[in-house]
């Protein structure tokens, strides 16, 4: 037996994650490969192997600590005849770092280096307000986080390692500022009014459950999103009879590859010809407000509901690929998000979003734009409908969608150019082959 430190590997980019779930213990016997702990980042929660067989000796991290890259997560005793797991030849790389604008790359840059092994417990609860001229100490992740709630981080002392101001200090601050407890408002940041606290046990029975994790983060950046981006929703319809049909006669040839056909790789197809009509479309602001990040390739994240919540993993390169191509990666992604297996990577890159209600029901819905992308695509279900052709009424199968969008980038004419195009474009498929 040899004992062996298990680091923790490359997540991609991303810094300063919670372990929100130690699996092993000292004395357990483990495998290679088999999940140690669970972390969760601002994105996505993902379970951390082992890459030797052996006995755990000691578990160096406990709930709640915030680790980062070659941090020590156990000691082991390795098996002489385990050799330790071999990373997959199709293993997903580390994601490319993202080119962000000038100004937030010089806000990002001082982020203080922490020593391999060295581990920052979660952070206390307080937050006082701090009133210096010093730059604040952050993450990029919690630079991010502040700038979504309009909070000025230098008037936040920092609880972590070294006054490194950590997430939870942003959110008492706001709570704080919320509250009236003495804290003043963030310099520029609109001062909500609380809701109040009442006891809804005295009206009759009730049951508290707490919301799941996926549910609080996406609801932050939702929240985010909603606070700081003008919305706008154009409303269309498109006839997709022969679409439908179409899709139908093509579903024996996907089954025999092993690939269930469904509308999403036909809608995905077909947006990705209207970015590329339409580029500002598949945009982002940047983060001072003055330029337009044009993007050069189109990653359409796809709202994937599952038991502990909305998650969006992201195809990339939608205008490179084939139907069935996408079909099988959406079928991949889709069950990966089902299980709870995203990595960071799979929920990375996205240039705009399609959130599909068309399975389950519903007429119209406006989705909120997933910031910092630029709009929204919100489908709802395609019912049979009298549709007059000039003699006499046809029935024909048409599907009602939705365009949110940042108003600050797409105005109304191109708000609806853009859904003009979409439908024109799942009403006659054939389009998509020009």
């Amino acid at each position: 037996m040899a004992e062996k430190e298990i680091l923790l590997p490359d997540i991609g980019d991303f810094t300063d994650v919670e372990v929100i779930e130690v699996l092993v213990s000292d004395g357990d016997q483990v495998e290679a490969e088999q999940s140690l702990l669970t972390l969760e980042s601002d994105k996505a929660s993902m379970e951390i192997p082992t890459p030797y067989a052996g006995v755990i000796k000691q578990v160096k991290i406990s709930l709640g600590d915030i680790i980062n890259k070659g941090d020590v997560l156990a000691l082991i005793d390795v098996s002489s005849d385990a050799p330790a797991a071999e990373k997959p030849a199709d293993a997903t790389p580390a994601p490319e770092p993202e080119v962000k604008p000038q100004a937030e790359a010089q806000a990002a840059a001082p982020r203080a280096q922490r020593p391999a092994g060295e581990k920052r417990m979660k952070a206390p609860p307080a937050a006082p307000v701090k009133d210096s001229g010093l730059k604040a100490h952050a993450s990029p992740a919690v630079r991010r986080f502040a700038r979504e709630l309009g909070v000025d981080l230098s008037r936040i002392s920092g609880s972590g390692a070294k006054n490194r101001i950590v997430k939870d200090d942003v959110q008492n601050f706001v709570k704080q500022s919320l509250s009236g407890g003495g804290a003043p408002a963030a310099a520029g940041s609109l001062a909500l009014p609380a809701i109040p606290v009442i006891d809804f046990s005295q009206f009759g029975e009730i049951e508290e459950k707490p919301l799941s994790r996926i549910k609080k983060i996406s609801g932050r950046h939702l929240h985010g999103s909603w606070l700081n981006v003008p919305h706008v929703s154009q409303f269309d319809e498109a006839d997709i009879t022969e679409l439908e049909a179409f899709r139908k006669q093509q579903k024996d040839i996907a089954a025999r590859q092993d690939i269930k056909l469904t509308f999403m790789p036909f809608l995905m197809k077909a947006c990705a010809h209207a970015l590329m009509d339409m580029p500002e479309v598949n945009s982002s602001l940047s983060a001072d407000g003055e330029n337009l990040i044009v993007k050069k390739y189109i990653n359409l994240g796809v709202a994937v509901n599952t038991s502990k919540g909305l998650v969006v993993p992201v195809v990339r390169d939608v205008e490179k690929k084939g139907i069935m191509q996408l079909a099988a990666e959406l079928m991949e992604v889709s069950g990966k998000a089902r299980e709870g297996k995203l990595s960071p990577t799979d929920m990375q890159g996205g240039s705009f979003t399609i959130s599909s209600l068309g399975g389950i029901g519903g007429t119209q819905f406006a989705p909120i734009v997933n910031a910092p992308e630029v709009a929204i695509l919100g489908v709802s279900r395609a019912a049979m409908k009298p549709v007059w052709d000039g003699k006499e009424f046809q029935p024909r199968l048409i599907m009602p969608f939705s365009l949110s969008y940042d108003h600050r980038v797409i105005d109304g004419v191109h708000g609806v150019s853009f859904t003009t195009r979409l439908a024109a474009l799942l009403t006659d498929i054939r389009q998509l082959v020009l």
